[in-house]
């Protein structure tokens, strides 16, 4: 008998993130801002000591925010690993941010939001969205990161938990999750530095459901540039 297994790295639907990659390659112009269209993802190439800045334009937008090592892409930013690495939940100015290999892919820069952000909840997928009563495609964030390597040249070998910025989902004493809207304001961003070379991979999150996004539930667009 032949195993089937799941081909992560293939999407469950389509939105523009496949057809406008950033480049055919994911290289970016240094200083540029370029924008992340609401509902999509982008893919881009970050050399070692280059920086990566995130802005969330509106100040009401989820980015779901991934690093994989552009030498091996088995090899990515993991969010049980950052955990056990810091003693803490959620990242802060001047930590290293660290692979399944437990080496730092990047180190935490700046930021000049409050520095709620979430590292527990994984990305939005296909079920997630009809178990909250979709019954026809959603676009998501999972979708979105593999249409986004995929517009680059690239294939998800699996797809890890990302580095949810400005998610607002803290853990009450009970143990339940809030699911709360943003306190970051328009504008505000996070730097990174790339302690090797690295794709990144963005998601302006598509939930409209759940109201992480804004107390309307309304997706909007998010910038980045490389520096």
């Amino acid at each position: 008998m032949t195993t089937q297994f799941y081909d992560q790295g293939e999407a469950d639907g389509h939105n523009p993130t496949l057809d406008h990659p950033i480049s055919p390659d994911g290289a970016a112009p240094s200083g540029d801002s370029i924008r992340i269209p609401a509902r999509q993802g982008r893919a881009v190439r970050l050399a070692k000591g280059q920086t990566i800045t995130i802005v969330n334009t509106h100040g009401t937008q989820v980015c779901d925010f991934w690093a994989f090592s552009a030498a091996d892409p088995r090899e990515y930013l993991s969010m049980e690993h950052l955990r056990a690495y810091l003693s803490r939940v959620t990242p802060r100015c001047g930590d290293e941010l660290v692979t399944n290999r437990r080496r730092p892919i990047l180190h935490f820069v700046e930021d000049s939001s409050h520095g709620v952000h979430d590292t527990c909840i994984a990305a939005c997928d296909l079920p997630r969205y009809r178990g909250l009563g979709c019954d026809t495609y959603h676009d998501n964030c999972t979708d979105n990161l593999r249409m986004a390597l995929l517009a680059i040249g690239m294939r998800a070998r699996e797809i890890p938990s990302p580095l949810n910025l400005w998610m607002n989902t803290p853990v009450r004493a009970d143990g339940s999750i809030e699911w709360l809207p943003p306190v970051s304001r328009p504008g505000d961003q996070v730097v990174f530095i790339a302690r090797m070379d690295a794709i990144i991979a963005m998601s302006a999150c598509p939930q409209d459901i759940v109201p992480i996004n804004g107390v309307d539930n309304n997706p909007v667009e998010l910038h980045f540039r490389i520096g």
